[in-house]
């Protein structure tokens, strides 16, 4: 474990920004193979606007020794979080316990990585970077969080939180919401992390510690729940509301296509042509149903 940490804190120290922060993902070898998530994530940064130079600040976290191997391939910061006695390494249905399991380790990982100092972006790997996303980020606000639906205003409640894209600023009040968080999970028994926010974000403790919650607009930060409607607007793209790998794969793959047409037309029909998503496809939310 100490090797563990030491390393951690070479492979953050190596990728931080100079204000201390990095952007990090999660990643097991269902996600890692060939072709799969995680070269589509990947292929997002290389094809959008500003974003390229950001994987210089992207660490994967990798949840086993295939995802690790295969990191190690096309990235330069992969770090191996230990998982003794768990497989993490299969395609992990939504909501099954090897799922949510998987969900609490990340968790509780993200809140060490502020312990030590460090504010993040947490991407899912299913999120299509197309623009920097800093110049939309709020200036203040101690957790910015995306949305599968976005009411219109960035402090209200209401919101429907999305765990899948966050940028966190590390200090006491997020340390302290983040050890809350985890520590919620007994309280709700058989619900992921997620649904955990969007129930304890109205608990009296968060006002409590003071943490400044901002929601993002999904005309920014979009996803498949709600996309966001104007190509000439959009940071990301998030394949939510969506079940099963081989669906994933067929619509972020659509996603980049179409991001691709876009950037290949003049400004001037940038600016007067309505673009639209192909998407979803196989994601389609009736196919939740």
């Amino acid at each position: 474990m100490i090797c563990e940490d030491l390393e951690l804190d070479r492979v953050l120290q190596k990728a931080s920004m100079k204000d201390n922060t990095v952007i990090l993902t999660t990643l097991n070898a269902a996600w890692a193979s060939p072709g799969s998530v995680i070269d589509l994530f990947v292929d997002s940064f290389r094809s959008g606007v500003r974003t390229s130079s950001l994987l210089n600040h992207l660490v994967i976290i990798a949840f086993d020794g295939d995802a690790y191997r295969q990191c190690a391939k096309i990235h330069h910061y992969c770090f191996a979080l230990g998982t003794e006695g768990v497989d993490f390494s299969e395609e992990k249905r939504f909501l099954t316990s090897g799922y949510l399991e998987m969900m609490w380790k990340r968790l509780d990982f993200l809140r060490l990585v502020l312990e030590k100092g460090y504010s993040f972006i947490f991407s899912d790997a299913d999120i299509m970077w197309f623009r920097n996303p800093f110049p939309h980020f709020y200036p203040n606000g101690d957790l910015q969080i995306a949305c599968d639906h976005y009411v219109g205003n960035a402090t209200d409640l209401r919101n429907i939180a999305n765990g899948g894209f966050n940028y966190v600023k590390s200090n006491e009040r997020t340390i302290e919401f983040y050890s809350f968080w985890y520590s919620s999970r007994l309280r709700y028994p058989g619900y992921h992390d997620q649904d955990v926010f969007n129930a304890i974000k109205h608990d009296p403790y968060v006002a409590d510690i003071g943490l400044e919650i901002k929601f993002l607009s999904t005309a920014y930060f979009g996803g498949f729940c709600e996309p966001s409607r104007d190509l000439n607007k959009v940071c990301t793209m998030h394949a939510n509301c969506c079940i099963g790998l081989r669906s994933k794969i067929h619509d972020l793959r659509i996603m980049m296509e179409d991001w691709k047409n876009y950037l290949s037309l003049p400004p001037s029909l940038k600016r007067l042509l309505t673009l639209s998503w192909r998407v979803p496809q196989n994601c389609s939310l009736s196919s939740l149903n």
